[in-house]
Parts: C-alpha cells; sequence; structure tokens
C-alpha cells in the first residue's frame, strides 16, 4: 500500500475516533497532558501498524491501541497506585439559564463522580469510561480490553455497584456532615 493511501486510510477509520481516544486516556491517566501524549503515541503505533487492521471496527481498534498505550506510559512513568494531577478541567453541561446554586450544586455533584470514578480500581473505571461515557457497546469494550464479553459485563456490573455505593457513602457523609453544622 502506497503512502498516500495509506494516510487517507488511516483518516477515514481513524481520525472520526480522536475525540474518543483523547477521552479514555484522559480517564485512564487522570491527566490532559498525559493524555494528549499519548494519543499522539497511539495515533503513531495505528499508522504503523495499519496493516495489521482489516476495516471491522476503527474505534474499538483505535481504543485498544489507546489503552495498550496508556497503561506503557503508566508503568514506565508513574508505576501502580499514580495519583492524579489535579489539573483536570471538565466544562459543565448545556443548561439554559442555571441560577449560582444550581450551578455550584453540579459542579460539587461533577466533581464527587469524577472522585468515585478516579478512586475506582482501573478494570472497572475503563469499561464504565468506554460504556457510559462512550456509549461503546460490550462487543466493543471486549475488544478494546481484550477481554472476554462475559468479564466485560460482570466488570461493568461490579463497576457500576461499587459506583453507586461510593456515591451513595460519600452523599451520607455529606448528610452527616451537613446536620452537624
Amino acid at each position: 500500500m502506497c503512502e498516500s493511501d495509506k494516510a487517507a486510510r488511516f483518516e477515514r477509520a481513524l481520525l472520526p475516533h480522536l475525540d474518543s481516544a483523547y477521552n479514555l486516556a484522559r480517564w485512564l491517566l487522570k491527566d490532559s497532558h498525559d493524555a494528549q501524549d499519548v494519543v499522539q503515541e497511539a495515533c503513531l503505533r495505528a499508522l504503523t501498524f495499519l496493516d495489521g487492521f482489516r476495516g471491522e471496527d476503527g474505534r474499538a481498534w483505535l481504543l485498544a491501541i489507546v489503552r495498550n498505550t496508556s497503561y506503557d506510559w503508566l508503568r514506565k512513568n508513574r508505576g501502580p497506585g499514580a495519583a492524579s494531577s489535579g489539573e483536570e478541567n471538565f466544562d459543565l453541561l448545556a443548561d439554559d439559564t442555571p441560577g449560582p446554586e444550581a450551578i455550584q450544586l453540579r459542579e460539587a455533584e461533577r466533581q464527587l463522580v469524577q472522585d468515585c470514578l478516579e478512586r475506582m480500581p482501573p478494570e472497572y473505571r475503563e469499561v464504565l469510561v468506554l460504556r457510559e461515557l462512550e456509549e461503546m457497546s460490550y462487543r466493543q469494550i471486549a475488544t478494546v480490553t481484550d477481554q472476554p464479553m462475559g468479564t466485560v459485563m460482570s466488570r461493568l456490573a461490579r463497576g457500576r455497584k461499587r459506583l453507586q455505593l461510593m456515591l451513595a457513602d460519600a452523599a451520607g457523609r455529606h448528610r452527616e456532615t451537613g446536620a452537624a453544622t
């Protein structure tokens, strides 16, 4: 395959999925700058090995490369249990006319969900991000994570339950401290 054909194939199959690639990397690495570097490295890997891509699902194929590149980066640069830099910037969801209280409540809720997700083990966090934020199918997640579909389904169920418990626990602590003041 000539270089111009390869570049065109890369653009058609993979470039539409760069936002998803960045989103996954940001959640796995917990740092926007590192995520940009990892996505760039993953794109170079994808371009290098494009001949191995059979055209089934460009999004799943690219996200599998991003996932592997993210974990390689973490092993090299942070080791196990790396902490977040806290530099993530997340925009508030659009709302027609939110007042200051609504904005403050929404930000607190968003921060609570983000904090709970970041504290989750990576195997739960990654499937939750891929399913709930990237809206991937179970089959696509199985491809990205290189796990059987049953494992994906059980991790999703356990991850959702764990997130639900973490959020309920945090809400309970908030009510207790709010009542005490």
